[in-house]
């Protein structure tokens, strides 16, 4: 009897965790999902009217990257640029869109010679890229979020 009485009482104790609830805050769930978020991935580049009809995400930032270069390429060269030595270089741009599609340039980054033979390069880049056609922004989530790039841009002037 005793040993019957011991096995209640084992199972009694036992058995209190198992109606014990737990309480999900979600708080807790929201900092969780937060951490396994992947935040340099979007699920749809931003992109521009023209590259509405490209499917996939390859395409899409293609597509968009090549638009912001043949823009820039048709107003830079509107400009004469003259200078006393050959430039090579290779200028990247960090810009951000954000989850409006409003287009930032955040900086320009070239070397000492370049900025020495076109001091005004700053200014074109960006008065080139001030009137770009509507842009929309990436999709995560199907959330607008904002993004940054670097755009690599070749300048060769002889």
């Amino acid at each position: 009897m005793n040993r019957y009485l011991l096995l209640l009482f084992f199972c009694a104790f036992c058995s209190c965790d198992y109606f014990d609830k737990k309480k999900v805050y979600t708080k807790d769930l929201l900092e969780e999902e937060l951490q396994a978020f992947n935040w340099k991935d979007v699920d749809e580049y931003p992109t521009f009217t023209s590259c509405d009809s490209t499917s996939g995400k390859i395409e899409q930032k293609h597509c968009f990257e090549t638009t912001l270069r043949r823009i820039l390429n048709t107003n830079l060269a509107k400009h004469h640029i003259m200078v006393t030595s050959e430039i090579h270089d290779t200028i990247h741009l960090k810009i951000t869109i954000n989850n409006k599609g409003v287009f930032f340039i955040d900086s320009i980054q070239s070397s000492v010679m370049t900025k020495s033979e076109i001091p005004q390069l700053d200014s074109l880049l960006r008065h080139s890229l001030s009137n770009l056609p509507k842009i929309y922004p990436a999709i995560k989530r199907s959330q607008q979020v904002t993004t940054q790039f670097s755009l690599p841009v070749i300048i060769k002037i002889e």
